[in-house]
């Protein structure tokens, strides 16, 4: 790096100037910024829902999410889990009864996770079971696929 030297045989501030750096290292950044995105994408997926349900496949195209929905899960077993909190059976409509209702006094969203070997009819009894606590707006997920039955 230079350094100005003064001709005039004149001392001080006004002698001496030197030119503004004008170089930022991005290289640092750039480098955190990548390890950022590498972990983001791979805890995004994770975050979703920690109950594993293998979903049938379906060709429909993806719904956006609210960040007021619920999620309910219903597992090979027949085991019923509302966000990541398992229910019985029997105390579901309690649970159900016990859910916020937003500001404009409608429920939450609803994405029912059901696992594709369950039998149809637990399935319709735990939408029953929404729809009778006033959960009208239900979202059922499954995988996205090329190829459906």
């Amino acid at each position: 790096m230079a350094m100005g030297i003064s001709t005039g045989g004149r001392r001080g501030r006004r002698g001496s100037r030197r030119a503004p750096m004008a170089e930022i290292n991005v290289t640092p950044l750039v480098d955190v910024m990548l390890v950022l995105l590498i972990i983001f994408m791979v805890t995004a997926p994770l975050l979703t829902s920690a109950v594993p349900v293998d979903l049938p496949d379906s060709r429909a195209s993806a719904m956006d999410q609210e960040p007021d929905q619920i999620t309910l899960s219903i597992r090979a077993d027949g085991s019923i889990y509302i966000d990541n909190d398992p229910v019985a059976l029997g105390t579901l409509a309690d649970r159900l009864a016990a859910m916020p209702i937003d500001a404009s006094g409608k429920p939450p969203l609803v994405t029912l996770r059901a696992d594709k070997a369950l039998d149809y009819g637990l399935v319709m009894a735990v939408m029953g079971e929404l729809n009778h606590a006033g959960f009208n707006a239900i979202s059922l997920v499954t995988n996205s696929s090329v190829s459906a039955p």
